[in-house]
Parts: C-alpha cells; sequence; structure tokens
C-alpha cells in the first residue's frame, strides 16, 4: 500500500500551501498511464505530420507525463510547440483507435525499412518476439508493448500540456546522436490539469538556486569546477546550526562521531568492491610517493576498517559511529542541478554494527531518530519503500530471512505502513527507504537504512561471540539527509527560503530611524548576540520604508524599529513576519523569547500582540 506517515500540517514562517487537488502518479492510476503513454504516440505523430522529417526514437510515460525523442533537422522552437499542441488536439478530436497488432520480426523489419527509421531498427533489434505496435488510426504506428486507450476520444483535450524541449542523447550515451526530447503533461481533468500548472509555477518560485542568490547563501562558481558549492557566510551559519543539531541528537541517541580521511590508497577500494562496481562514478587516482590514492564515494570503507582495528567483543556490540564526511563522486556534466546533484558533497553517514538479535531495535531506534529530525524542519509525511532480496545477491539465505524480517518487524512496531518492493534491495542486503513530502506535494528521497553483508565478508570482520567463537556481524548503513547538501536544497524550497527563526542565518534585524538612535540600536544588538542570537544593525541610513522593504526581500524573521520613544524607554517595536505588528517590546522580553525560541526549534516568537 501506499500509505504514508502523517501528521498535522506543519508551523513555519513560510506557511505551508494547502494542497486542493490530489494530482496522482502514473505509477498509481493504470488509467493515467494509458492516458499518457497514448499522449506521447499522438504527439509523435502529430510531429511527424508537421516535420516530416523527424525521425522517431522512445516515447515513455513519465510520473507526471510523458515524453519523446526525436531526431529533427533543425531545432524545436516554442512555437513549433504551440503548433505541435494545435495539431495533436484535431488528432484527439478525430477520435482515432489505437490498436495493438503483433507482428513477426521480418514484418516488423518490412515497415520501418518503408519508413526510413533507422532508430526503430535498433530499437527492434534489442526486442524479443512476439513484437508487438500500436497503430494510431490508420496513419501513423511504432513499436510499442503499450497498454494505450482504446481511441483519442478517451483523452482530455483540454488537459494536457506540452511543456518544454531538451537535449538528449540516443540511448543516455554522450557517444551517440544528440537528440530533442519534448516533454508534455496530461491528465484526467482540466482541473488537475491547472492545479498541477500552479504547482509548477510555485517550484519555480521555490527554485532554491533563485532564493541561495537572492538570499546570499551559497554559490557555484565555475572558476573552481561545476559541482562544487561555496557556502556563503549567510549559509554556512545555517549548515552549522543544522550540524549542531545533528551532533546533538546523535549524542542523545547513543552515537559517537567518527573524522575519516578524504583520500585513501586505491587498494581500499579494490577490496571494497567499489573499484570494480563504482569506477564511473569516481574521480581519478592520485600518484603520491609511489601509490595511487584515490578520492572517496563514500565513507563506509573508513568506519571498516576503524572497527577492524582492535578485536570486537559481542558485549561491545551494538557500536553507532555517525559522520559527516564530505564524498567526491563524478557526476556528468548535464545532470548537475544546484545543490540536489553535485560532484562534492557531504553524506550523514552512519553505520551501526550489531547482533543478529539486535536487528529490529536498532532499526526502530534509527527510525524513531529520523522522525525526531526530520520533523525539526517541518517534515511529516513520508513514504516508505521496503526493498527485499534480488535475484542475484550474496549471504545466507538465514542471515537474509532474519535481516528482512527485523526491518518489518521495526517498521511494524513503529507503526508506519510501507510498500514492499520485492526483489528491489542490493545484492549486499535489503533496505528502507525514506521519502519525505514538501509543502507543494513533491517528494523527496532523502533516508536510507541498508543492511549489508558485503564489507564485513570483504573486510572480514568479526567480533568473539559469548560461546568464544568468531562471527560477522551485522551492519547497518544509515543516512537521514542523504547529502547535507541536497537537503538543504529541498529544505530551501520547502520553505521557499522563509527559514523558521531557529534556523535563520539572521533573525533580528534592527532598524534605526535616525543617526541619534545609533548607539542604542548596536547597544540592543550587542545585548542579542550575547544571548546567542543572530542580529544586526542596517545602518544604510534609508528611509524607514526602505529599511523594511529590504528586510522583507531578505525574509529576515524580526524587524525591530527604534525610533527616539524606543531609544528612551529602552524598548524596540518589533515586526514579526510571522505575526505582523507586535508593538513596543522590553529588550529583555525579546531576549528571553528568542532564546526560548532556538531552544524549542519552533517556528517564531511567541510574544503576544500589545
Amino acid at each position: 500500500m501506499t500509505a504514508t506517515r502523517t501528521a498535522e500540517p506543519a508551523a513555519s514562517d513560510a506557511g505551508q500551501d494547502v494542497v486542493t487537488v490530489h494530482l496522482p502518479k502514473t505509477s498509481e492510476s493504470e488509467q493515467l498511464l494509458r492516458i499518457r503513454h497514448s499522449m506521447s504516440h499522438v504527439m509523435a505523430m502529430a510531429v511527424q505530420r508537421l516535420f516530416p522529417k523527424a525521425q522517431v526514437t522512445i516515447g515513455p510515460w513519465t510520473e507526471n507525463g510523458f515524453y519523446y525523442d526525436f531526431d529533427n533537422p533543425d531545432p524545436f522552437t516554442e512555437a513549433d510547440l504551440k503548433a505541435i499542441k494545435k495539431e495533436m488536439i484535431k488528432l484527439i478530436n478525430k477520435k482515432l483507435p489505437l490498436e495493438r497488432l503483433e507482428v513477426s520480426r521480418a514484418e516488423a523489419e518490412q515497415k520501418i525499412q518503408a519508413q526510413n527509421e533507422p532508430y526503430k531498427l535498433e530499437i527492434l533489434a534489442g526486442i524479443q518476439e512476439p513484437i508487438s505496435l500500436y497503430t494510431l488510426g490508420e496513419e501513423w504506428w511504432d513499436l510499442c508493448a503499450g497498454p494505450h486507450v482504446s481511441n483519442t476520444k478517451e483523452l482530455n483535450a483540454k488537459a494536457f500540456d506540452l511543456e518544454s524541449v531538451a537535449g538528449a542523447y540516443w540511448r543516455g550515451d554522450e557517444n551517440n546522436a544528440q537528440l530533442q526530447r519534448i516533454y508534455g503533461t496530461a491528465w484526467e481533468t482540466a482541473e488537475q490539469l491547472t492545479e498541477y500548472k500552479r504547482r509548477q509555477e510555485e517550484a519555480k518560485r521555490r527554485d532554491h538556486r533563485r532564493i541561495g542568490t537572492d538570499l546570499d547563501l551559497f554559490s557555484i562558481e565555475d572558476e573552481a569546477g561545476a559541482g562544487l558549492v561555496f557556502w556563503h557566510p549567510r549559509g554556512a551559519r545555517m549548515r552549522l546550526l543544522i550540524e549542531n543539531l545533528w551532533r546533538e541528537l546523535h549524542f542523545n541517541a547513543g552515537y559517537e562521531l567518527l573524522y575519516t580521511p578524504h583520500v585513501a590508497d586505491i587498494s581500499l577500494w579494490k577490496t571494497s568492491g567499489h573499484l570494480d562496481f563504482y569506477s564511473e562514478s569516481m574521480f581519478g587516482p592520485m600518484q603520491v610517493d609511489e601509490r595511487e590514492y584515490q578520492l572517496k564515494p563514500m565513507n563506509c570503507p573508513f568506519h571498516v576498517l576503524t572497527y577492524a582495528s582492535t578485536l570486537r567483543s559481542y558485549r561491545e556490540l551494538p557500536i553507532r559511529w555517525a559522520e559527516l564526511g564530505t564524498v567526491y563522486r563524478y557526476e556528468r556534466p548535464g545532470v548537475m542541478h544546484g545543490l540536489m546533484r553535485v560532484r562534492g558533497f557531504t553524506q550523514d553517514d552512519a553505520h551501526v554494527f550489531c547482533l543478529p538479535e539486535q536487528i529490529s531495535d536498532e532499526i526502530l531506534a534509527i527510525l524513531n531518530l529520523t522522525e525526531e529530525i526530520l520533523s525539526t524542519f517541518d517534515f511529516r509525511n513520508y513514504e516508505i519503500n521496503l526493498s527485499t532480496r534480488p535475484e542475484k545477491s550474496i549471504g545466507e539465505d538465514a542471515v537474509w530471512d532474519l535481516a528482512t524480517q527485523g526491518l518489518i518487524e521495526a517498521l511494524d512496531r513503529k507503526g508506519w505502513s510501507y510498500k514492499i518492493d520485492e526483489g528491489g534491495g542490493a545484492f549486499y542486503g535489503p533496505k528502507i527507504d525514506l521519502k519525505i513530502e514538501d509543502a507543494i506535494g513533491r517528494m523527496w528521497q532523502c533516508s536510507t537504512i541498508q543492511l549489508d553483508f558485503n564489507l564485513p565478508e570483504r573486510f572480514n570482520l568479526d567480533y568473539v561471540a559469548a560461546d568464544g567463537s568468531r562471527q560477522r556481524p551485522i551492519m547497518i548503513h544509515r543516512a537521514i539527509f542523504g547529502s547535507l547538501e541536497r537537503f538543504f536544497g529541498i529544505m530551501t524550497e520547502n520553505y521557499a527560503g522563509d527559514f523558521p527563526f531557529w534556523l535563520a542565518p539572521e533573525q533580528i534585524r534592527l532598524l534605526p530611524v535616525t543617526d541619534e538612535v545609533r548607539e542604542y540600536a548596536e547597544s540592543v544588538a550587542t545585548a542579542l548576540k550575547a544571548a546567542g542570537i543572530r542580529a544586526s544593525v542596517d545602518h544604510s541610513g534609508d528611509r524607514l520604508g526602505k529599511l523594511i522593504r529590504n528586510g522583507e526581500q531578505m525574509k529576515i524573521p524580526v524587524l525591530g524599529v527604534i525610533g527616539a520613544k524606543e531609544a528612551e524607554g529602552g524598548s524596540i517595536s518589533l515586526r514579526s513576519r510571522r505575526d505582523g505588528d507586535l508593538g513596543s517590546i522590553a529588550l529583555d522580553t525579546l531576549v528571553a523569547a528568542a532564546k526560548t525560541a532556538n531552544q524549542d526549534r519552533g517556528a517564531g516568537l511567541k510574544i503576544s500582540p500589545c
């Protein structure tokens, strides 16, 4: 089932959007799958009607729509998209049938050659019989396994749109021909399309790349290389707050911290298996003192070596180690995206070494810690997937069964609903994946809990059991944020840059109305800073209206206006983004409220308006 963990709406300075129209994913609706798959064929037919030289390749559905890749001599323009959409509406209104036909390989080759479609020949070579194709009316067809609607009258001409054109390589290989991919979206109703477009516009408004620039949080500098993040002072302050929260809660949960190197002799990556299975995502080795060193793409082998550095007893287990470890992975230029996908990033890695009978308790503890951390950032709706043993795997059946049962038992004890992905686990162990829902209904993969029978075997890990024998420990990989950079991007978009008071890089900005009150404003800022509150004074000398607008543009949670009256009375006139005007507040009252807000990590100051 597709159940999620649900709690009360998140309270933040940004305010969470209320999702009024449910937008199902293709994977959740058989009818939507047929609609979107059929729409891709209608689009391809429209393109080839308008652009006879265009050759088709593949055209699958996506979770929110569909696309088709074309080899066309000229680039498609915005005007072309409008013309294609208009042609699609004509085809839909003709109520054309979509019919499935099974043909022999020879018949398929003959039809393709008659059309002069070389890409279809390559596709055909990879298809096993029976070979099926779908016709659209009497004019157009393509190799396809389906499914589709039976007639275009089942498609709603008012519930689809063409979104964009992007470059794509044939079969995803940059050495192959570059194609043009047209993306579209399709829904059952016009209301769903309207809601989808609203969310798309909202997503643009929340884009973490724009917000990161506007609020001066981070940048990616081309001169240093693609995919490498520069944290500016404001963003670095926020990152420190996140890391401090993470460390505090991990210490409370019984973890100890590790710090491990950024590089290691290449032999380590041979032993771990990364060099065999992950080399395409690793940066090349460097020669140092006649030895080859490799930037780490993972933290796991370092934690394994730490475990193996001394003989362990069963009495020591479970051992819980965590690290905010920066790793480096090669990502192709076309897939990097802001903070979401970069080449250098920090994983909140943790590894638990435990006894088989401790699996359920340890997984439950991880689930509890995951919920505690994610809910602090107002993520309370989750989608859980449990992935079980694939056909190709290592490890004994009894250990797999015990591990999988431990995951199931922990999820049941937690009371979380989940979907089972049969055979979807890694070759070295079953896993739990957790997706979080943001303010506009998008799901993001973040947390992972992975059991590993591979690394303990490769590194010959053991512990002395109660009977004196040597036994393999169970190793649990675990990340809650996944990547600190990616989580920061997701969190920024969830809040739309309107961060809660405890997390805001600048919590209170003081706005002196005249030069005569600047000294008092500075004394207020000093008192706030001494109490651990991030405060500043605006010395620009602008008029009050401009001072307020500047503060609002930077999304400062609280603005403190200081004039002669406030300076004489030892107070501050407060303006909260969350609650509006709070009136004149004594300095000690403001300090106490701000300290409480920071300790509680709530949404904002709890001060009743005067």
